[in-house]
């Protein structure tokens, strides 16, 4: 792994779960991390958790592009470079049929889960084509959702399909900059998101079952790896789940 003293992180939605677990990885690993969300005391939390004096909580709304715009501008006024962008910022709609979706609720899914990587990919990009040494990594958070949905999720499962093309795009458009992108698909970690695995989730045969979960430190540690890696070398996909989860095979 190539030393990470001294270089500078960005963690979306840094207060909670995964993204909370990849800033702790992060900062272990000698990253400089900047904590972004929404609530700036779930950011403070996480940076107490943490080695002091290695990151900076920065609350910022990833719905908002004047909001990572400011974000962005903060990380580059407080530290003059970005090494590493992990777009973790996400959210699903409520497991209902389709049809009765709303707009607003499709909206919301996708200016979270993929407008906002898309800003703060173009933002990064700009920062890292500028510096010196020129380059960096972004690291997309997918899902398991962008290989096999779930029944009722199509604004999530649409979103992580779709930033798989985001990823495989900027990776190409990258190369010339010395940029390296990757992604990181998860399934069934440990998070606040996934509580309602515990009690049983609902299958494609109709069924509710309960479904196995892992340590979301497994995911922060992937990152934290991927992250740590040179610049001529990219994990361009890497699948984290638990062990158990249904997902391989029939059921």
């Amino acid at each position: 792994m190539a030393e990470a003293a001294k270089k500078i992180a960005l963690v979306t939605g840094a207060g909670t779960g995964v993204g909370r677990a990849a800033s702790l990885a992060l900062m272990n690993s000698g990253f400089t991390v900047v904590l972004a969300g929404r609530r700036k005391e779930m950011l403070e939390e996480t940076a107490k958790l943490g080695p002091s004096g290695m990151s900076l909580a920065v609350p910022a709304d990833m719905t908002d592009p004047a909001s990572i715009a400011a974000l962005f501008d903060t990380l580059k006024s407080t530290y003059g470079r970005l090494d590493v962008l992990f777009n973790n910022a996400g959210m699903g709609a409520p497991p209902v049929p389709l049809e009765d979706l709303t707009l607003q609720q499709w909206q919301q899914v996708v200016a979270t889960n993929l407008t906002a990587p898309f800003l703060c990919t173009q933002h990064a990009f700009r920062i890292m084509k500028g510096q010196s040494p020129r380059g960096g990594r972004i690291i997309n958070n997918g899902s398991i959702s962008a290989h096999a949905p779930r029944p009722f999720s199509s604004p999530y499962t649409s979103t992580k399909h779709a930033i798989t093309g985001l990823t495989k795009a900027s990776n190409l458009d990258g190369r010339a900059y010395d940029i390296a992108v990757g992604q990181v698909d998860i399934g069934n970690a440990e998070t606040p998101m996934t509580e309602r695995m515990v009690g049983g989730v609902l299958q494609p045969d109709g069924r509710m079952m309960p479904e196995p979960r892992m340590d979301v430190k497994a995911v922060g540690d992937a990152v934290a790896y991927m992250a740590g890696l040179p610049l001529d070398a990219n994990v361009l996909f890497i699948t984290v789940m638990a062990t158990k989860m249904p997902f391989v095979g029939r059921g």
